[in-house]
């Protein structure tokens, strides 16, 4: 992966505003369901487009927090809860896919809903993926490596080698 890649501003403020969407949505879903069960399933108000009860309310406003507060720190954090929290948009939205309709939908997700989680996780995933920061000297050597001018500067351990102890020997062997 890249260190301070060039368009890291760009990958962040995408993130930023994919968590100022979650809590804009959470705010507005915890207003406008206010008589309805945590997990009701019938009857869900649709809010920015997508359908919500109290639980998905809840969690939307937590969630969007977190991200905006990993946005707003930046650094290493950033790009962890990006790569995470894309994972978990991704999982969320295929098992709410599975779940439509029954009654583990617990969320009251619909097709729209999980069209959404798949978009905010790839774009959550495509930060955390072009997030990675480094000092100048990490971002040179890392250049060096991807442009072929350097041989790869991480030793990997192999995992066929084995040293005396049985754990996996390390190599001079190197990608790349």
């Amino acid at each position: 992966m890249p260190i301070n890649h060039k368009l890291l501003p760009l990958y962040r403020t995408l993130a930023a505003l994919c968590g100022l969407y979650i809590l804009v949505f959470g705010i507005v879903a915890l207003t406008r369901t206010p008589g309805l069960g945590t997990f009701a399933q019938d009857g869900l108000p649709t809010v920015l487009g997508l359908r919500a009860n109290r639980a998905f309310a809840i969690l939307s406003v937590v969630v969007g927090l977190v991200i905006l507060a990993g946005a707003v720190i930046g650094g290493k954090l950033d790009r962890w809860i990006n790569l995470y929290g894309g994972l978990v948009f991704l999982v969320a939205g295929m098992a709410m896919l599975i779940l439509l309709n029954t009654d583990l939908d617990f969320l009251g997700f619909t097709v729209s809903t999980c069209i959404v989680s798949f978009i905010i996780g790839m774009v959550l995933f495509s930060a955390g993926l072009y997030g990675k920061v480094g000092s100048r000297e990490e971002q040179a050597v890392e250049d060096d490596f991807r442009s072929g001018r350097l041989a790869d500067p991480a030793d990997h351990a192999w995992t066929g080698d084995k040293d005396a102890t049985g754990s996996p020997a390390t190599s001079s062997r190197r990608f790349a």
